[in-house]
């Protein structure tokens, strides 16, 4: 049997232009996504497990991890197909914001928008950077920041840019 090539749907970095925006869809932060999150990391701290102490604190409730939100907002961002074969790599968060909690509940969803792009001379990828505003289910942003991310240039154009 021969297995089907891996195409890219992905944009590629020549693609990517200041002003571009997507909004992804929603995802539900789950009881199960906090323990399984408190198992990958070791944070245990009790405002993420424990109903008890939660409910004495100034959120009144667990809080999902600040950290589990970011990677399900990357998630979030990569299930949009724009970067699907074409990511080269995570390079940095150049800022991030935690503005409100997520609670057990909570939909979110990201707005992404492309800030700048710059090629990377003797790369075969380029840098682009993203605005991203990762907004709960009543529009309330909770977190915002700037990531850099490698994306891979054309296969065609990598040779015509690093010469």
């Amino acid at each position: 049997m021969t297995p089907f090539p891996s195409v890219p749907r992905g944009l590629w970095f020549e693609e990517f232009k200041p002003g571009q925006s997507v909004v992804t869809s929603g995802r539900t932060i789950t009881k199960s996504d906090i323990v399984n999150f408190a198992g990958l990391s070791g944070d245990y701290n009790p405002i993420h497990m424990d109903v008890e102490y939660a409910g004495e604190t100034e959120f009144g409730k667990r809080v999902a991890h600040g950290l589990l939100v970011v990677s399900i907002a990357s998630g979030l961002l990569l299930s949009t197909g724009v970067l699907d074969g074409t990511i080269g790599a995570f390079r940095e968060i150049i800022k991030w914001k935690f503005h409100q909690p997520v609670y057990i509940g909570d939909t979110i969803r990201v707005e992404m928008e492309i800030m700048d792009t710059r090629s990377l001379k003797g790369n075969s990828s380029g840098l682009v950077k993203m605005g991203l505003r990762v907004k709960n289910q009543d529009g309330v942003m909770v977190m915002s920041g700037t990531l850099a991310i490698l994306v891979l240039m054309q296969p065609d154009k990598v040779k015509d840019t690093n010469e």
